[in-house]
């Protein structure tokens, strides 16, 4: 598997070095992977594009 680079603002990527760090994570890297695969996980088995706007909007992350 790959790797590929996202650019974070550094303001946040201190607030994740900091709960990575509080949280026991080896990295904030690691912290990262592990909060998108818990966001990610939600969405899995949607066979649509339409059911994961429905599931987004349920979410709260649009409206």
């Amino acid at each position: 598997m790959g790797k590929a680079k996202i650019k974070i603002e550094k303001e946040l990527y201190q607030k994740i070095e900091k709960i990575a760090e509080v949280a026991g994570y080896s990295s904030p890297e690691e912290f990262i992977v592990h909060v998108l695969e818990k966001e990610i996980a939600k969405f899995e088995g949607a066979d649509s594009e339409e059911e994961i706007k429905k599931r987004l909007k349920g979410l709260g992350y649009i409206s």
